[in-house]
Formats: C-alpha cells, sequence, structure tokens
C-alpha cells in the first residue's frame, strides 16, 4: 500500500496543473480539517467508549468556535468503530485516511486500539494523538526504538512504572502478607505488565514482594482453575494483574467457589467502570485499582473551559450513568487537537500540522501535556500523566470509586481510607 508521501509524490503532475485547478484543490482541502477518532465502542472492552456519545456532542459545540491563527476553520469529526478487535482498527484506520481523507487520527481504549491505528498513521504519514494505553505496551509494542521514536504518533497516559508504584502504594498500606498471585493475559498489555523487564516482576521483588506468575492465559479464558490453585498453594494474600472484564468475572466467581480470598485485590482494566462493578454484586466491594482521572481532579479543560467535576457532573445529568474513567482522557484528545488546529501554520500540510502537535505545550483536564522535553517525556513521543490509587466502596445503593492514596501525585486530594476485602 502506498503511503501518503508516495501519492503525493506520484502526483508531481498537478504542478504543471493549470493554477485555477491547483488553488480549487488547495481551497477544498482548507475548507475541512478532517478529524478521524477511533474506539471501541463494541465488544469486550465497550467500556472505555460508554461516554464517547456525550463527549463528541461537547467537542463539537466547542469545534463550533474554533480558529486557527485568528481565522475560522470548519473541523469535522468522523467516528470509527474498532470493535474491541485490533485488526478491525487497522481496517478502520486506513478507510479514513484512504477513503474519508482525515487529516489526523485521534485513537483510544487499550493497545489493541492504539496501536493498530497509530500503525496505520506513522505507515502512511498522518499526524495521530493516542491515550488510554500504558506507554511502553504503546511504544514498544510497537517496536519503538527510544533512539529514534516515531515521525507521526504522538501518545499521552501513565506508564508501568505509574501503576506499579501506585499498586505498591495501595499494598503496602494494607499491611498483608506481601505474596502476590499474578494474571497476566496473553496480549499486548498482558505481556508487558508481566514482563521480567519492562514490568511488575523486578519493582515487586526490589519492594519485597513474592509474585507468584502461572504464565500467560489466553484472553475470554474460561477455567482459571490452575491459578487459582497457584495462589491457594503459595498463600497469596494479595492479587494483580492486567486484564479484560469478563475474564476478572469468571476469575472471581472461580475463586469464591474454591475457596481462595485474598485480602487486596488490585486489578489494572477489568475494574475501572462502575457497571462492571455492579455486576459483581457484594463481592465488588473492596476492590482496588489505579485511578487515571475523576471529578476530584484539579485540572480544567482548554477546550470548553469546565473542570473535571464539572464534566463528570454533565455527563451525569446527561445520562444517569455513573461518570468513568475515560471522559478526560477521550475528551483530552480533542483538546490536543484542537489546540494544534490553532496553532499550525498551514493545516493542509501534514508536516506543518504534525511539527506543531510535537512542539505541544498545554494543560489539559488530565494535567500538562507537552512533548517538549522533560522529565514526562521517557520516550520523544511520550508524556506521562498523573495516577493514584483508589478502592470500590459501596455507598448506600451504588459503589463509588474512592481515592485512597496519592503518594504520586500530592495535588490530586484523598476521598477516603483503605480497607482489606471481607
Amino acid at each position: 500500500m502506498l503511503n501518503r508521501r508516495q501519492v503525493l509524490r506520484g502526483a508531481g503532475a498537478l504542478l504543471a496543473a493549470p493554477a485555477i485547478l491547483r488553488a480549487t484543490r488547495a481551497s477544498a482541502q482548507d475548507a475541512v480539517f478532517k478529524i478521524g477518532y477511533v474506539s471501541p465502542n463494541t465488544g469486550p472492552i465497550a467500556g472505555f467508549a460508554e461516554a464517547d456519545a456525550f463527549i463528541l456532542d461537547g467537542v463539537r459545540k466547542a469545534f463550533a468556535g474554533l480558529t486557527n491563527n485568528g481565522k475560522p476553520v470548519s473541523v469535522e469529526i468522523i467516528t470509527k468503530d474498532s470493535q474491541s478487535s485490533s485488526n478491525r482498527a487497522a481496517e478502520v484506520a486506513t478507510e479514513l485516511i484512504e477513503k474519508d481523507g482525515v487529516n489526523m487520527l485521534l485513537a483510544s481504549a487499550s493497545p489493541d486500539t492504539a496501536n493498530p491505528v497509530a500503525d496505520q498513521a506513522e505507515l502512511n504519514e498522518i499526524p495521530c494523538i493516542t491515550s488510554v494505553t500504558p506507554w511502553q505496551p504503546y511504544f514498544f509494542g510497537r517496536n519503538g526504538d527510544p533512539a529514534s521514536g516515531f515521525s507521526w504518533t504522538y501518545h499521552f497516559f501513565w506508564g508501568l512504572e505509574d501503576v506499579i508504584a501506585n499498586f505498591l502504594a495501595i499494598w503496602d498500606q494494607s499491611g498483608v502478607a506481601k505474596s502476590i498471585g499474578g494474571l497476566f493475559p496473553n496480549d499486548a498489555d498482558g505481556n508487558a505488565w508481566g514482563d521480567a523487564k519492562l514490568g511488575m516482576p523486578t519493582p515487586l521483588s526490589e519492594a519485597g514482594y513474592a509474585l507468584v506468575d502461572p504464565g500467560r492465559y489466553q484472553v475470554m479464558n474460561a477455567d482459571f482453575s490452575s491459578q487459582i490453585a497457584a495462589f491457594k498453594k503459595a498463600g497469596c494474600k494479595i492479587v494483580t494483574g492486567n486484564m479484560i472484564p469478563p475474564d476478572f468475572a469468571t476469575f472471581w466467581s472461580q475463586a469464591g467457589q474454591q475457596g481462595f480470598r485474598p485480602k487486596v485485590v488490585t486489578i489494572g482494566k477489568a475494574l475501572l467502570f462502575p457497571s462492571v462493578i455492579e455486576s459483581l454484586g457484594e463481592r465488588g466491594d473492596g476492590l482496588t485499582s489505579e485511578i487515571w482521572w475523576s471529578p476530584s481532579h484539579p485540572f480544567t479543560s482548554s477546550l470548553t473551559g469546565e473542570s473535571a467535576k464539572e464534566i463528570a457532573d454533565g455527563y451525569m445529568a446527561a445520562t444517569g450513568k455513573q461518570w468513568t474513567q475515560p471522559i478526560g482522557f477521550n475528551h483530552a484528545l480533542f483538546e490536543v487537537a484542537a489546540d494544534v488546529i490553532r496553532r499550525a501554520d498551514d493545516l493542509s500540510d501534514p508536516q506543518s500540522v504534525v511539527d506543531t502537535l510535537a512542539a505541544t505545550d498545554m494543560q489539559s483536564i488530565v494535567g500538562p501535556i507537552s512533548w517538549k522535553g522533560g522529565p514526562l517525556n521517557p520516550v520523544r513521543n511520550v508524556v506521562r500523566t498523573p495516577l493514584v490509587g483508589g478502592q470500590w466502596q459501596k455507598t448506600g445503593d451504588r459503589f463509588e470509586l474512592v481515592i485512597t492514596n496519592n503518594s504520586q501525585a500530592p495535588s490530586i486530594p484523598v476521598g477516603g481510607e483503605l480497607k482489606l476485602l471481607s
């Protein structure tokens, strides 16, 4: 498949075309700046896109008044469903580039969506912004080289070093025995989290924790009996890992049936959403996870001027549902896009747009975002965002996600105390 630059080079005859034809094409391209947005609206990780309709409604209203260097600019947002499939994510990204002619790609929600979209953007030389994927699975999962990085694709989210530090803070706070059972699926996230160099094993060992890792399991696993048996034999009081919601529900149900009762369960990805916790009934009370965004986060949208609490309250009022963490980051993708649109010298030139993207230095609803170099840029294409730890606690007839440890981001306030599982 030809990339965008090859297509443009092959179209050199246009340079010899009548000036009026070139002007007409340029004007048509300048008239609308097209953004392609890929997220998992269906499938096992659809919870990450649950709030997309609400977010897009607000973003489109805010974009109506957008300007480029003081001049009004029309922006069209074209959405595609990855169906929670990496193959489908690549397909729709290609459609957005080749059929819809987008000027920029945005993608959210796990390496299964972010990575294939970013790969297509890099191949076709289209500016791309991604999020909601720890930076190591994003960067190294795409065979990124820290010495050179990528040319067209930029990412903001926390890293495994951040989630491990927060998980350790939760476990240290709990005071339970330092024996941990690890659940890591055979996918991009699970392989990164369980990797001896990039992931959890070495930091946990250095902190005095013994990790029992039974090996990678296949996604949508129906039987966790072997893992449970290994954890029981080792006397594990803590369980951790990175799982999709259906897999955790299966594990947690079978753990109860087989008499495995850890004191702390801290799982990435699966425990992010209120609907998942509610589906677990009373056994959802006390489960712990990372918290990347909440109504308590002290940040404001550069696009709408709303605080984190105002955006969360707006979502709950509009839908009758509880807020979810991806709201902040999916909104922030469009904040960064808007910031680039405002500043770019030439919106019709992909190189001008990506150069502007690389020079981003802004405050967003999820905190500071800058790729200009500094302690929050572990590699040139990545910005790390703040992370805290928390717990699902039942209050009245519903579960609330409460921040219980902010040692890694003190500016984000604690909302309650950690309790052990009964």
